[in-house]
């Protein structure tokens, strides 16, 4: 049914990816899809931020999420699933929306948590992802105890 399935991770944060993760690898393994990784890099270009910082700053958390990113799956997706390992850079939302299309994959699943006044102030991302996505959004809630 699904042949390629995006799912976002936040490396930092284990509530971004635990309950999706297991869903969309069950996913996979059900249907023999292929599974697209993501972790997104915030954007530091904005002229006063950048200043602060290295001139390859950006290449190398890049690099290095990439690098925690192999590690991620490595420990959390099971062997005979295939991977591809994507690093995105800029607005988690844009990122997503960017390389669910560029990898062609037919559904995202994503992780969402119960939303506070801020969330409803600012807009959570699987919120932004559901509203302008083309493709088929999973969002996967953690247990209410979890």
């Amino acid at each position: 049914m699904y042949k390629d399935i995006l799912v976002p991770v936040d490396l930092a944060e284990e509530n971004s990816w635990k309950a999706a993760v297991s869903r969309a690898v069950e996913l996979a393994q059900a249907f023999g899809s292929r599974l697209h990784v993501l972790t997104v890099v915030p954007d530091f270009g904005a002229t006063m931020v950048a200043q602060y910082f290295p001139h390859d700053y950006e290449q190398k958390i890049v690099e290095e999420a990439r690098q925690r990113l192999h590690t991620f799956t490595r420990d959390h997706v099971p062997a005979g699933v295939e991977v591809q390992h994507l690093v995105g850079h800029g607005r988690v939302y844009d990122e997503i929306l960017r390389m669910a299309e560029e990898a062609d994959c037919d559904l995202i699943c994503m992780a969402s948590h119960r939303p506070e006044l801020r969330d409803y102030l600012l807009g959570p991302n699987a919120a932004r992802v559901v509203r302008h996505s083309k493709r088929s959004v999973l969002v996967v809630r953690d247990a209410p105890n979890g």
